[in-house]
């Protein structure tokens, strides 16, 4: 009988015990959640808050005199702008929105950095979403570069092109900013800059014959996929040559290939 009663009282003990810690536990998981809650609340204040400052710290460097320095002002500027959007998790809370005022700076303060475009207009058209700003700011950049100031001046028409075909939808202007790439790209004999001026000129008379064409947007998302500075990048243009129909190959050493349709072409870029 005693034996019993023990056992009653050890079952119940246990049953209260286990119901202590089953309270405790939530408590504390609620208490968690909250802090991570209000944390992340905080961390998203602060994002906010260093992305102002950086807005007015902009806002500075583009009115501020540069006494004879423009080139170092538009260089350190430019890599200002690598640390802004290689900064994964503040961009996750607060966007892109600066890339535009990064890009205004370099091509107004040293328009012939050529090495800065590729990074600067992707930014600006992918990410920030403003593809008027980056084709603009090219024409900018364009009055003060000819194709011998770098064997990468084509790049240029080549993301203005792309820009107004794939996210501003003025086939027109595309086709004759490739058909400038192409001209550009012809007057170095390398055999990137043959094959970048033959795939250009064949996307302008892709565009010329069918204006929503998807070969010359497939072509233009495999351009992005190859000059992409960043991994997202080049998810996306991976995502959308799928989307767009287009194949992607991997060689056995790794490199990538885009074939588009078959029944459309069986060329690959």
């Amino acid at each position: 009988m005693k034996l019993n009663l023990q056992a009653q009282k050890l079952t119940s003990l246990t049953g209260t015990l286990a119901a202590i810690v089953l309270c405790l536990t939530s408590v504390i998981l609620i208490q968690r959640d909250r802090l991570q809650l209000k944390r992340s609340q905080l961390d998203r204040a602060e994002y906010v808050r260093q992305e102002q400052t950086e807005k007015l710290r902009l806002n500075i460097l583009s009115k501020v005199p540069a006494f004879g320095f423009d080139n170092l002002l538009s260089g350190w500027t430019y890599l200002k702008f690598i640390q802004y959007f290689g900064d994964g998790e503040a961009r996750e809370r607060t966007g892109y929105s600066l890339c535009p005022e990064y890009f205004a700076i370099v091509v107004e303060r040293n328009p012939r950095l050529v090495a800065a475009y590729p990074w600067l207009a992707s930014a600006t058209s992918i990410f920030a979403g403003y593809p008027q700003k980056s084709v603009a700011l090219i024409e900018q950049g364009l009055k003060s570069i000819s194709p011998k100031t770098s064997p990468l001046s084509y790049y240029l028409w080549v993301y203005k092109g792309i820009d107004e075909m794939l996210f501003l939808g003025n086939t027109k202007a595309a086709r004759q900013s490739y058909e400038m790439a192409a001209k550009w790209a012809e007057t170095y004999k390398d055999p990137t800059s043959q094959r970048i001026a033959a795939n250009t000129r064949e996307t302008a008379q892709f565009l010329a014959k069918d204006p929503d064409s998807k070969i010359a947007r497939i072509g233009g998302w495999t351009m992005i996929l190859s000059t992409a500075p960043d991994k997202k990048t080049q998810e996306r243009a991976i995502n959308q040559i799928k989307a767009l129909g287009g194949k992607i190959i991997v060689s056995s050493e790794g490199r990538l290939s885009v074939r588009v349709p078959e029944e459309n072409n069986k060329k690959k870029y």
